[in-house]
């Protein structure tokens, strides 16, 4: 148990981590995508697109196994959380542009009719609309990315699903100890799926 609660507490850090780099870079994309120039909108286009459409598993082992031949090189957690970040964040980027598209148009139309400066539009009128109608999204890919994480056991994370396979391994019982494995991801998504519909329930009203 002392090797499976180390495993649950990498796993913890690597989601909220994760998580607040997909939020933070997300948002930055959706916003570049509404720039007025198109050569800052067609790249960020291209690099999200590429990202999102590449496995994390090539994007894992791109980051740890190839940038260190350019000298860029962290430990494989901070790789892996970085990886899975930025991953994710082409993603909550849609997300984002989706609830950013979905405010209503009267809304900006009355930050202009009021002479609000361009930055207070988004700070004050645009963005918290726009948040509020995605938490429910972002919150589905907080628990796309809990599932995820095994897949940093890959280039040597020690998070939950290495330790099992490390602690089977010693001890011959690969059952016992991968059982326990889905039942930690089962006890920690199912009440998160719960809260986020209760969550949905209330933004809605």
């Amino acid at each position: 148990m002392p090797h499976f609660w180390d495993g649950v507490l990498v796993t913890l850090q690597v989601l909220a981590l994760g998580s607040l780099i997909s939020f933070s870079l997300g948002l930055v994309w959706a916003l570049l995508f509404r720039a007025p120039s198109r050569f800052v909108r067609w790249p960020v286009g291209i690099v999200t697109e590429f990202i999102r459409n590449t496995p994390l598993l090539v994007q894992l082992f791109f980051f740890f196994f190839v940038l260190p031949d350019w000298g860029i090189q962290f430990s494989a957690l901070t790789t892996g959380t970085i990886a899975i970040g930025l991953h994710y964040s082409t993603y909550t980027a849609q997300v984002y542009r989706a609830g950013i598209e979905a405010v209503p148009e009267g809304q900006w139309e009355a930050a202009t009719a009021l002479s609000l400066p361009y930055r207070h539009t988004w700070t004050a009128v645009i963005l918290p609309q726009a948040i509020r109608r995605v938490i429910p999204a972002l919150g589905n890919y907080v628990i796309a990315m809990l599932k995820d994480t095994p897949l940093l056991a890959s280039i040597g994370v020690l998070e939950l699903l290495q330790r099992s396979r490390l602690q089977a391994a010693e001890t011959f019982q690969y059952t016992e100890a991968l059982t326990v494995v889905g039942i930690a991801f089962i006890v920690i998504a199912y009440p998160s799926s719960l809260l986020l519909r209760a969550l949905e329930r209330r933004l809605v009203v």
